[in-house]
């Protein structure tokens, strides 16, 4: 049974967030198929924002995983180069959800082809209304949003028939599982 209620404090971001603020280029010879580098680039998600926008780093120094489980974007997060490493640093640090108002589309499909993340388009701007460190519960079967303090639901777009791939773990799990391609 695949997991589809995930909960916790949600690291907020703005509009245009691309891959280079996600994994700076300096941490793309790190190989995400070795465990050990895998673990390590999860430890420099979002190491390219400015500090000055963002006093309150996703991952704190020191650490291989963020205190935060679900990303709030606004507008195109994602855009930039087509790096696979940009949603396996973020799924590596532990995040599974990355709710944004749109994503670039080759970080939305990069997102689903390697399984780290559930990319849920929002119906509302919630970057705007939610900060770092608030807790929210998603249901990506109710397609809902709910914030702990105030209880108020926001909803975001069916994921599709992308839901099962990233459930699956990625497109190559998924095409083994469905028989597209043997064991």
């Amino acid at each position: 049974m695949t997991k589809s209620v995930f909960g916790g404090p949600v690291y907020v971001v703005r509009d245009n967030i691309d891959t280079d603020q996600i994994i700076p280029a300096q941490y793309l010879t790190l190989v995400p198929t070795i465990p050990d580098e895998y673990e390590k680039l999860g430890s420099y998600a979002l190491a390219g924002l400015p500090e000055s926008l963002y006093p309150t780093r996703f991952v704190k120094e020191g650490k291989l995983d963020s205190d935060y489980v679900i990303i709030v974007g606004g507008k195109n997060f994602g855009c930039g180069s087509s790096r696979e490493h940009a949603p396996i640093a973020i799924g590596s640090a532990g995040c599974k959800i990355v709710l944004a108002e749109s994503f670039a589309r080759i970080f939305f499909r990069n997102s689903v082809a390697t399984g780290e993340l559930y990319p849920c388009e929002l119906t509302e701007r919630l970057c705007d209304t939610l900060k770092t460190g608030d807790v929210v519960t998603v249901d990506l079967d109710a397609q809902s949003v709910t914030v702990k303090s105030t209880g108020k639901v926001f909803k975001f777009k069916s994921l599709g028939d992308v839901r099962p791939v990233v459930d699956a773990g990625g497109l190559f799990n998924y095409a083994r599982k469905s028989g597209m391609i043997p064991k």
